[in-house]
């Protein structure tokens, strides 16, 4: 069977290891099914090391940075991680890939596809009510979950407009894109549909001087993670697997190899 590549940017390996748990944990998959490839240590390099033919989608988890941040405040790191993912976007929005981008992903997908990333809509730590819309009612992506169901936030930067190419799937009444798709298999979540309640406490706790929130709240956050009722997002992690998991898309399926 096909495997899963997670590409993660984080350099704290504690929440680069709980992010592959929390992959692992809401989709289902076995650990021989996913592969993780840490971009904060090394780069990407040619696309051919990702044997993609043998790839059934490609997840991107969240990240510290941000990609509204101007040039000069842009770290190395950060310059040569968003390089990195803009190339393999452009062989995977050709291709119609299977793609799913939780939290960071909106900012990657929606730069990549000339929408707009800024602050407006940023939404502290906790939980969002999210609004499934009717497009978003009639994908598959979404199969399960009900028209309102809340999830995990915590981001500074969000889409204050869509590329015009996309189709938006999912709001909230804080941050007006909350889901949206690219052609028929590229996905991005505002949300975080990978993390359960002991992951997003965990996470608090490791960023909780990145100015996410005061950091004297990060207890009371933590807190209120662990009994938080979140149970629906990570469906959608489920449906990833198991709609791209067998076969898909003939387009998906023949991804073009860079020299």
């Amino acid at each position: 069977m096909k495997h899963f590549i997670l590409l993660s940017t984080r350099e704290d390996d504690i929440a680069a290891a709980d992010e592959v748990r929390g992959v692992l944990d809401t989709s289902g998959l076995e650990a021989n099914r996913l592969r993780a490839i840490r971009l904060s240590r090394a780069p990407l390099g040619p696309l051919e090391n990702l044997d993609l033919e043998h790839c059934a989608g490609i997840i991107l988890g969240g990240s510290p940075f941000n990609a509204s941040d101007e040039e000069q405040q842009k770290s190395a790191l950060q310059k040569r991680c968003e390089a990195d993912l803009a190339g393999l976007l452009d062989v995977l929005v050709a291709r119609d890939f299977p793609f799913l981008g939780a939290c960071y992903g909106v900012g990657t997908l929606g730069v990549h596809q000339g929408g707009t990333i800024d602050r407006q809509f940023g939404e502290p730590a906790g939980t969002s009510r999210v609004r499934v819309l009717p497009a978003g009612r009639e994908d598959p992506m979404l199969a399960g979950l009900p028209d309102e169901f809340d999830a995990f936030v915590g981001h500074k930067e969000a889409v204050s407009a869509l590329p015009s190419n996309a189709v938006l799937l999912a709001d909230s009444a804080s941050c007006p894109v909350q889901m949206f798709r690219i052609k028929s298999n590229l996905y991005a979540t505002q949300f975080h549909p990978e993390l359960d309640s002991s992951g997003f406490a965990q996470r608090i706790m490791i960023y909780r001087d990145a100015g996410y929130f005061p950091s004297h709240e990060a207890q009371e956050l933590h807190d209120k993670a662990l009994v938080s009722r979140v149970e629906y997002p990570e469906l959608i992690m489920r449906n990833f697997v198991n709609i791209y998991g067998g076969n898909h898309s003939a387009a998906a399926a023949d991804p073009v190899r860079q020299n």
